[in-house]
């Protein structure tokens, strides 16, 4: 609650199940940074107080906290399974540190979704299996007509056993892993997999390699904007900017794959700084493309804004006001575009981003057309930031060695993703453990906003949801680890 009164944020809730501890860890950011609490029980006790009351967002991380780890937040009005679909053994969660080899469990039984009742109301069921490669989820709207009057989601279907892998593999090979938590978000995921792993085995990289992990990002963000802005438009009937968008995608991910060696810049985030360096003709290319870039963009953002018919589609469709976004704890992108002014980049800047002081752009509409604005104007501080990294890349090294401590250490790792805040929170046991990693904890912030999407499109017709959910964009594969 002191938080909470404080104007401090819930960022992630997890647990440890192990032999000799069992614990709850917290992560809030508040405002002198990043503060993880953990609160240790003593067995056999396995319940903690419930947080959903004061920070709703915790209320999904709880009730995966209790597939995973078997702990319960105690008096929780909401304990349905959330990742465990019926398929796990219910008496051995995979977290807990003797499961392993599990035997098929029993066919899933219904999930009971709240059901509305009243004259006129119908449901319609959506997923989990959509078309093309779109991952799954389930959707379950209660209209009257075209109205909708509630939306409940049920995810986890992509659930991979992440978590139990990490504590199999080295820590100096885990980035690999968490680089693919969220294929959209590669960059984010391994540089704050990275951090945490330097910031416990305390390592400080080189400037020139945290420079190049800051061009990645980046483009990472550029990359995902361009793809949102052209599916935005094409899920308002304006096929026109989803070709051009596609067009400066594909043109910006094949730049990258020339000069950093894969077009999504996958693995190139090492422990101690960066997979490779790039040389000055290299960097004369990123400018000249940066430039051109911005140029059609900006070009493509006036056609949008004096566009009557995408502009009737996105205004005052799927809003969230700036008060329900800070009650629910909206995040990233979307909060930004709900006026909550949040960005790590800005508010607890590492290097190089200290020195290159990015500027937040916040926008108080909270319907999509907020959310469009914030990629156009996001997309353009992208270029900025990357221009001034390209003007002023440190002369030295890209990487040093990370050598791993003896003893017991932790280490955080946050990063502002272009979705919205990154962590990986990493626990490594002594040496003489078999396990160096006893715990690493990634959390995408679609665990805070896919509960606000529920509430964005109250109100809305149908067929305007995928218009909604897409100007959210959110991860099922970095939610369902």
């Amino acid at each position: 609650m002191a938080v909470r009164q404080g104007g401090g944020r819930l960022v992630a809730v997890w647990g440890l199940t192990v032999p000799d501890r069992v614990a709850v860890s917290v992560a809030y950011a508040v405002l002198e940074g990043l503060l993880w609490l953990e609160l240790v029980l003593s067995p056999p006790e396995r319940n903690y107080p419930d947080l959903a009351g004061i920070f709703p967002a915790a209320s999904r991380m709880q009730r995966a906290l209790a597939d995973l780890n078997g702990l319960q937040a105690a008096s929780s009005l909401d304990s349905r399974p959330w990742l465990n679909h019926g398929l796990w053994p219910g008496a051995r969660p995979p977290l807990l540190d003797d499961a392993c080899n599990w035997a098929a469990g029993p066919p899933p039984g219904g999930y009971p979704f709240v059901r509305v009742q009243g004259d006129g109301v119908h449901e319609i069921a959506v997923g989990p299996v959509h078309a093309g490669i779109i991952e799954p989820g389930h959707f379950r709207f209660s209209v009257v007509g075209e109205k909708v009057l509630r939306l409940e989601q049920h995810l986890g279907y992509t659930h991979k056993g992440v978590e139990r892998r990490f504590t199999q593999l080295d820590p100096l090979q885990a980035h690999r892993l968490a680089g693919r938590v969220s294929g959209d978000s590669t960059v984010a995921y391994a540089w704050a997999y990275c951090m945490a792993l330097e910031s416990a085995c305390g390592v400080e990289v080189p400037a020139r390699a945290a420079e190049l992990r800051a061009l990645m990002l980046e483009r990472e963000r550029v990359a995902a904007h361009l793809a949102d802005l052209g599916a935005l438009g094409n899920d308002a009937a304006f096929a026109f900017g989803l070709a051009q968008f596609s067009r400066l995608r594909e043109d910006w991910l094949r730049r990258s794959g020339q000069v950093f060696g894969h077009r999504l810049m996958m693995d190139r985030i090492v422990p101690g700084g960066v997979a490779s360096d790039i040389d000055t003709a290299q960097v004369d290319q990123l400018r000249q493309h940066g430039e051109a870039l911005a140029r059609e963009v900006q070009a493509l953002r006036v056609i949008y804004d004096e566009h009557a018919g995408l502009q009737d589609r996105f205004l005052t469709t799927g809003r969230v006001a700036p008060g329900l976004a800070a009650q629910l704890g909206l995040t990233g992108l979307a909060g930004r575009a709900s006026g909550q002014a949040w960005d790590v980049r800005c508010d607890h800047a590492v290097p190089p981003y200290d020195r290159l002081q990015a500027r937040m752009v916040t926008h108080r509409g909270g319907d999509v057309a907020a959310r469009v604005i914030v990629r156009f104007e996001e997309l353009a501080e992208s270029m900025r930031l990357m221009q001034t990294l390209l003007e002023s890349l440190t002369p030295g090294p890209v990487r040093t060695a990370v050598p791993l401590p003896p003893q017991a250490a932790f280490g955080a790792g946050w990063v502002e993703g272009w979705r919205g805040e990154v962590l990986v929170a990493l626990e490594l046991a002594d040496a003489g453990q078999p396990q160096r990693i006893r715990r690493c904890h990634c959390h995408d912030p679609s665990w805070q906003n896919w509960p606000v999407l529920e509430h964005a499109v109250i109100g809305n017709i149908v067929p305007d949801f995928p218009l909604i959910n897409k100007s959210f964009n959110l991860s099922y594969s970095g939610h369902d680890l």
